[in-house]
């Protein structure tokens, strides 16, 4: 964790909040904007650091205006809200990810991050209905179900929970110390009486590895083809365990004989390097994943090692422009060093990491942007505020494999995925949604599975061409062959009209993937949905 330069004493004035926010504001107020991604897009020289009697002259100005405003502003204001405040009007002049992660906040933050709790196991939707419950956790175990309504935590009625922060509070009513009971009043369908169920909190593992359907015991199957032996992995964004938990379901399906291995990394909006750095090493077994560059930090280098790589199998990774950050740095190690195929969309482009440093003991933290990180090959990746879609940024899908969704289908993909990340009896509803992408991605793997069995025909093919009959062969043509001697100019003239005639039959034809023709043109001119910025 980044420690923040020393700073010298400054004026006393009227108490302001904490000693620590003060010193956030002291760094801060002496960063120049321009600071971001400076290496990478302006080539002049940063500005030398200020002097002390600078910095004096700075913190004066701030500490006036604040006392102006506690003392004249026509309403009372709260100190402490004021300086967040100003901390969060100095990072939004940095750039988009730079952020202040209040006491309020800071739990929610750091559960993104580790993505574990004390709770009952459940995934609620805003009208408190239940999407669905995870596997193996306690409310799992008591049976409650998706679909079902919760209506009371512990005695207190849902209707009374605040307006417009209901599912907030039933969330924080559920969560709490491993080992308490809260009691869960649901009402299910085909039922009449409210069902009272007493839950037993536990702590609580959110899986960031997914397959694409469930399998026996509520698992996550990942084989997406039994035949063709096509894994499928997707990963919601990297947390703490992410590497762990991958590298779990790759030994299940390397048990089933897997040959080929989809990584879907679309709505994955990043998390820790250190996961996609320890990710990315295993399917690499030599060169350089990724290096990161700063102004007041040493630039690092992060090499792929043999030991524990999984190699041997064809890999394609989906992406799409909501992947960012750790997406963009496994998909951009796997395609600069031809491990993998990208296939999808143009990612994001956020090339920038950000340090979390602890204030006022770690019950708040500065989120601040702090080096630049750039792929193998060194091509860009962050994208400018400026940037323009023809300028290098982001991750581009190989050629060829490039497949935009239509507004309309990231609408349809996000309620069949919704659909199919429930546990529910008898498996998800049919659908008939395609995913383009994906299947674009089976294609590929498909024709890297059995390309060279079909290469390695043509020239038998070639060579059976001249012994089928022709329009227009006579006999003497047909007998010509047996007579080598004699007929060799009748012999030259039919291995000519076969070679004319062989690129009709030619077996290569079925290489190509299995798509309608019709699927580009329909997602093609359609403007793109967009989500919020993701955070990375």
């Amino acid at each position: 964790m980044n420690r923040l330069p020393a700073n010298p004493p400054v004026p006393t004035f009227r108490s302001l909040a904490t000693s620590g926010l003060i010193a956030v504001l002291m760094a801060l107020l002496l960063t120049p904007s321009s600071v971001v991604l400076a290496a990478d897009k302006d080539p002049k020289p940063q500005n030398e650091q200020p002097s002390e009697e600078e910095i004096l002259l700075l913190m004066r100005m701030f500490s006036e205006t604040f006392e102006q405003i506690e003392r004249n502003y026509v309403k009372g204001i709260d100190r402490r809200r004021l300086v967040e405040a100003a901390i969060r009007g100095m990072l939004q002049e940095l750039d988009q990810y730079s952020n202040y992660i209040s006491p309020d906040q800071i739990s929610r933050f750091q559960q993104s991050v580790s993505q574990q709790f004390g709770g009952i196991g459940i995934q609620v939707r805003p009208d408190l209905v239940v999407a669905t419950p995870l596997a193996g956790s306690p409310a799992y175990k008591k049976g409650i179900k998706a679909g079902d309504q919760i209506v009371e935590i512990d005695g207190k009625p849902a209707s009374s929970f605040p307006k417009g922060k209901k599912l907030e509070t039933a969330i924080s009513l559920m969560k709490g110390k491993a080992g308490d009971p809260v009691t869960i009043g649901i009402r299910r369908t085909g039922v009449k009486e409210v069902i009272k169920i007493t839950v037993t909190r536990a702590i609580v593992q959110v899986p960031t590895v997914m397959g694409d359907v469930f399998g026996d015991n509520d698992e996550w199957n990942f084989m997406l083809d039994d035949k063709k032996k096509i894994g499928y992995v997707r990963l919601t964004h990297f947390a703490r365990r992410t590497a762990d938990e991958l590298n779990a379901a790759l030994k299940q399906l390397k048990k089933k004989g897997m040959k080929a291995l989809i990584i879907d990394l679309r709505y994955n909006p990043g998390g820790l390097l250190s996961q996609a750095t320890r990710i990315s090493d295993m399917f690499v077994e030599e060169g350089r994943i990724v290096s990161t560059k700063g102004r007041n930090v040493r630039e690092r280098v992060w090499n792929a090692t043999k030991p524990g790589t999984h190699t041997g199998f064809p890999m394609a990774v989906l992406v799409n422009h909501f992947s960012a950050s750790a997406s963009e740095i496994l998909s951009a190690c796997l395609q600069d060093h031809k491990r993998a195929v990208v296939v999808g969309e143009r990612t994001w482009g956020k090339g920038s990491v950000q340090n979390v440093i602890q204030l006022e003991g770690g019950s708040s933290a500065l989120k601040l942007t702090t080096a630049s990180y750039h792929r193998p090959s060194g091509r860009n990746i962050h994208r400018f505020p400026n940037s323009k879609p023809t300028d290098v940024w982001g991750v581009m899908p190989d050629d060829g494999l490039e497949i935009k969704m239509s507004r309309i289908d990231m609408i349809r993909y996000q309620e069949y995925r919704r659909q199919r990340d429930v546990i529910q009896d008898g498996g998800p509803p049919k659908s008939d949604f395609v995913d383009l992408q994906l299947a674009k991605a089976i294609a590929h793997l498909d024709t890297e599975l059995t390309p060279k069995k079909d290469v390695k025909n043509d020239p038998k093919k070639k060579k059976d061409a001249p012994k089928k009959k022709k329009p227009g062969e006579t006999k003497a043509d047909k007998k010509a062959p047996a007579k080598k001697k004699s007929k060799k100019p009748a012999e030259k003239k039919d291995s000519g009209k076969a070679k004319k005639k062989q690129p009709k039959n030619d077996s290569s034809q079925s290489l190509r993937p299995r798509l309608p023709a019709s699927a580009p043109g329909r997602i093609r001119g359609l403007p793109l949905f967009r989500l919020p910025d993701p955070v990375g």
